[in-house]
């Protein structure tokens, strides 16, 4: 049997080591690496031929949203497991239309992980029942979405980097972007979920959850 080869990206060393464990259980799956920040994960998808990446979106000197931008333009055919603090409701959708294979709260079951890892290592989606009636209600109610659903990926980059408290010029050096262009996605933002300024976005922010 060929073991699937995962690596865990997560900023506490003990959610590391209890997968660690965990899989180690497992004929099947082997753990092929591990890292604690967005720097260490970006080497890890390029050192290693991977079938799942399991990645926290709240980690250190890169937001997960970040280096999942990055893991998916050097890797695109990569599954990836967001495991998350976050409740569904504030990230599954949005990530999952970003090409994400599946969301899991960290309250989850082990056995959770293991047959999430396991569908995405055969190509395919992992949608819990909480999610598939997120997905269900946005089609129910098209219009009712979270006006931060409707940003493109980089936009979405933009959006909680600023709700943060960085400037336009922190934004650009950190994404590599002019920072013309990081002020036209600013107005774009703005326009899209009808805000008028940083202290809006930083208030949706945490209103919404999408801030620690």
């Amino acid at each position: 049997m060929t073991n699937i080869k995962i690596a865990i990206i997560d900023d506490h060393v003990l959610v590391r080591s209890g997968l660690r464990g965990f899989f180690t259980d497992q004929p099947d799956i082997e753990v092929v690496a591990e890292a604690g920040d967005g720097a260490q994960a970006l080497e890890v998808v390029r050192q290693h031929q991977l079938d799942v990446l399991i990645l926290d979106i709240s980690m250190p000197k890169q937001s997960g949203m970040d280096v999942l931008a990055r893991i998916q333009a050097h890797a695109p055919d990569l599954g990836i497991l967001i495991l998350s603090g976050y409740p569904e409701e504030h990230y599954a959708v949005s990530l999952l239309r970003r090409g994400i294979s599946g969301y899991l709260n960290k309250q989850c079951e082990p056995e959770d992980v293991l047959a999430a890892v396991r569908r995405i290592a055969g190509g395919n989606r992992y949608i819990t029942p909480q999610i598939a009636d997120l997905l269900a209600g946005q089609l129910n109610r098209p219009n009712d979405a979270a006006a931060h659903e409707q940003l493109s990926a980089r936009e979405l980059q933009v959006l909680l980097r600023l709700a943060k408290g960085e400037t336009v010029g922190d934004v650009a050096q950190s994404l590599f972007l002019s920072a013309k262009t990081v002020s036209t996605y600013r107005t774009r933002i703005l326009e899209k979920m009808g805000l008028a300024s940083n202290s809006d976005l930083t208030y949706y922010a945490l209103k919404n959850g999408l801030l620690d």
